[in-house]
């Protein structure tokens, strides 16, 4: 029969294999600026690092200390974040850098309690900036930490539940050393990136294989347990194209919920309009993880009635909103949720 790996025996191969193997060349790598390891983090975040390095180098660019990114403007912000997704990771990392210029005097705090109390932050992220940034001997537990952990020790269950967490974070902090702790966590998401995948695992090139409970009762695939089924709901819209002079109608969503703080177009009651002063676009749908989106856009046509255009070009139809008259050369400039900015330019070519 297996036995699990002990604490000292687990840390070690882990450490070796990130000498050997681990990732040490991405942008965000080869610091230990607080501010560049946070930022890699947040973004990291449901988005794989393919994805993030250009976000990453552009933000950075653009934003280079907190400093910066505090001073930034919302639509700023926004604008580089836009294509990411959860745009509340952006909000938060906007609030968190002006808590950070204002209580902490531009200088990111070290301890990982106090970092956890910064926005968006939460026991992980700030385990993984302690450790990165000020060499502290703190645990992080990322998905692909879970998923490594679930399955060298065979901890059952879904990872959301609240008993299953608890039991992962004690695995996780028993098995974090005292010494090389950047090294060890590293090498820990690098595994459950390269390694430990999803599915179709490297197992025979895992270091952890050995006594990996999972595979060697060739169970991998229980592990983790999966989120229980839910149907999945969709919600349908009407977006409201209003183009006037080389110029369109946007409203800026409220700063919470789905693309808070993003410039959306007018969600609208079809009702509201007469056949002959629209057109309807081609419907589509919009994932989120959590529900689709059905969208049906509205092309308002140049000789709609003027009351009509007066009523969907004042704020009060998306309270607390704003609404603003953008260039249509000026979209590039401002923060657009993805599935907007890809209808507004499919418009454009086709016009």
């Amino acid at each position: 029969m297996t036995t699990p790996w002990s604490p000292t025996d687990f840390s070690a191969k882990v450490i070796e294999y990130y000498h050997a193997h681990g990732r040490k060349h991405l942008p965000w790598q080869g610091t230990q600026d607080p501010y560049k390891i946070w930022l890699s983090e947040i973004m990291l975040q449901q988005t794989q690092v393919t994805t993030v390095i250009p976000y990453f180098e552009r933000f950075i660019e653009s934003f280079p200390t907190v400093t910066d990114l505090a001073q930034a403007t919302d639509d700023q912000v926004m604008q580089h974040w836009s294509g990411l997704g959860y745009y509340s990771r952006a909000r938060n990392l906007h609030k968190a850098a002006q808590i950070i210029e204002t209580e902490f005097s531009g200088v990111f705090p070290q301890d990982p309690e106090t970092i956890e109390t910064l926005p968006g932050i939460g026991r992980s992220t700030a385990g993984a900036i302690a450790s990165f940034a000020f060499g502290q001997p703190t645990a992080i537990l990322d998905g692909n930490v879970k998923r490594v952990l679930a399955r060298s020790y065979a901890i059952e269950g879904w990872p959301g539940n609240g008993k299953v967490l608890k039991a992962l974070w004690q695995r996780a902090e028993t098995n974090t050393p005292q010494q090389e702790t950047a090294a060890y966590n590293q090498a820990m998401m690098d595994l459950g990136a390269i390694v430990c995948t999803r599915s179709k695992p490297d197992c025979p090139d895992c270091p952890l294989s050995k006594h990996c409970l999972a595979y060697n009762s060739n169970s991998i695939e229980q592990y983790p347990g999966k989120k229980p089924k839910k149907a999945r709901p969709s919600k349908s819209v009407y977006w409201l194209i209003n183009i006037r002079q080389e110029k369109v109608l946007l409203h800026k969503r409220p700063p919470s919920g789905i693309w808070g703080g993003l410039w959306a177009l007018p969600e609208v009651q079809q009702k509201e309009m007469s056949p002959d002063q629209i057109q309807q676009l081609d419907p589509f749908v919009h994932k989120f993880s959590h529900y689709d989106l059905q969208v049906q856009p509205l092309l308002l046509s140049s000789n709609a009635d003027k009351a009509l255009v007066e009523k969907n070009s004042h704020p009060s139809i998306m309270e607390p909103a704003q609404a603003d008259w953008f260039s249509l050369n000026q979209l590039n400039e401002i923060g657009l949720p993805t599935p907007v900015s890809k209808l507004l330019v499919k418009l454009l070519e086709d016009s």
